[in-house]
C-alpha cells in the first residue's frame, strides 16, 4: 500500500521554483532543496524522479504565472502597444514584491545554452517560439509592414525581452522603464 503524501505538492514545487530561480539549476543542491521544501530527498525522488524532474515542474509552475500575462497579451488587439504593455506586465510578474531578480525562463535559457540537457532545452525552445509567434502576430496588425521587417522586429523584440530580464537583475526601476520606452521608439 502506497503511503499518503504528507505535503502539498504545489507548495513544495513553488518553494523549489523560488530556490532554482535564485540560484540556478547547477548551484542548487539536493540538500538545499530538502531544506527549502521541507521534505526529504526520498520524497523528492518519489514525487519528481530526480532533480531534473523537479526543475521541469518548477518551470511549469513559473509558466503558469506567465500564462496569466500571456493570455492577456494573446487577447489584446492594439499591436505594438500590446507588446509594450507585455514588457511592462513582465516586470510585474518577475520583479515586484519578490526577492527574485530577472525572469526565471531567461535565467534558465542562459544557464542551459551551453548544456546538452535535451528536455530543458526543448522547454526553453517551445517557450521562445511561442513568444516569437505572438510578437509576429501583434506586429502583423500594422499592415504597412512587410514580412521581412516584421520578422526582423520580432527577433529584435525577443532579444530586447532577454535584455530586459538581464537588466532587471541590476538596474533601477527608472532605468528599466527608460529601456522599455527606448525599445519601442522605432517599432
Amino acid at each position: 500500500m502506497a503511503r499518503k503524501k504528507e505535503y502539498n505538492e504545489e507548495e513544495v514545487v513553488e518553494k523549489a521554483m523560488q530556490l532554482f530561480w535564485r540560484n540556478g539549476y547547477e548551484a542548487t543542491s539536493m540538500q538545499m532543496l530538502e531544506k527549502e521544501m521541507g521534505i526529504n530527498k526520498f520524497s523528492i525522488y518519489a514525487s519528481f524522479g530526480n532533480k531534473q524532474g523537479l526543475f521541469l515542474e518548477s518551470l511549469k509552475c513559473y509558466k503558469a504565472r506567465v500564462n496569466v500575462i500571456l493570455a492577456k497579451f494573446k487577447k489584446a488587439s492594439s499591436g505594438v502597444e500590446d507588446i509594450k504593455q507585455f514588457f511592462y506586465d513582465s516586470l510585474d510578474i518577475d520583479y515586484k514584491g519578490s526577492a527574485q531578480k530577472g525572469c526565471f525562463v531567461t535565467n534558465t535559457y542562459n544557464e542551459f545554452s551551453e548544456r546538452e540537457d535535451v528536455l530543458i532545452k526543448e522547454e526553453m525552445a517551445h517557450f521562445m517560439d511561442e513568444l516569437k509567434n505572438l510578437l509576429i502576430e501583434k506586429l502583423q496588425m500594422n499592415t504597412a509592414k512587410d514580412e521581412e521587417t516584421i520578422l526582423k522586429q520580432a527577433n529584435f523584440l525577443l532579444l530586447a525581452k532577454h535584455g530586459l530580464a538581464a537588466a532587471a537583475r541590476v538596474n533601477t526601476q527608472k532605468e528599466i522603464e527608460d529601456y522599455i520606452e527606448m525599445t519601442f521608439l522605432n517599432i
